[in-house]
């Protein structure tokens, strides 16, 4: 039986980088950075402070988990800006905007109240995007889904 999620996989450019993207600016703690077997893949892990259960690993796409030409058209993508990696969440997204602007983290998008709650949407240091979002107890349906006069 499946008892929840430990493990999701970002893929990155470059993983010194990324691992100094999600450590330095976003805050998150370095679980792992190991060289699995000798000259095999790099292993590079982070995750919140408060969610020990769940790592997100950096992996450059490549063997031994793609194939060339698969690692090729992915990082086209990754490079294109068009993959959204998941959703963070804050107690204080105006607040945690504040404090990643001033750490350098680029925004595509300021905090806006959603159905869901407040989210902003900003991008990595390899350029795949992310909502971090402070969420509601419920669902506000009057909320609209687009728009920036529908800053929270």
């Amino acid at each position: 039986m499946i008892t929840g999620l430990g493990l999701a996989t970002i893929w990155v450019l470059d993983q010194d980088s990324a691992k100094e993207f999600f450590t330095e600016k976003l805050g998150l703690e370095l679980r792992y950075d190991m060289t699995l077997g000798e000259g095999g893949m790099r292993w590079v892990t982070v995750g919140a402070k408060n969610q020990p259960e769940l790592q997100l690993t950096l992996m450059v796409p490549g063997p031994p988990s793609l194939d060339p030409e698969s690692a090729e058209q992915l990082k086209a993508l990754i490079t294109k800006g068009v993959l959204g990696a998941g959703a963070f969440n804050t107690d204080d997204c105006h607040a945690a905007h504040r404090e990643l602007s001033a750490k350098g983290v680029t925004f595509l998008q300021e905090p806006q109240k959603r159905p869901y709650g407040i989210e902003a949407i900003f991008r990595d240091d390899s350029g795949n995007w992310y909502s971090l979002t402070q969420p509601f107890d419920e669902l506000d349906e009057s909320a609209g889904w687009g728009g920036s006069e529908e800053q929270a």
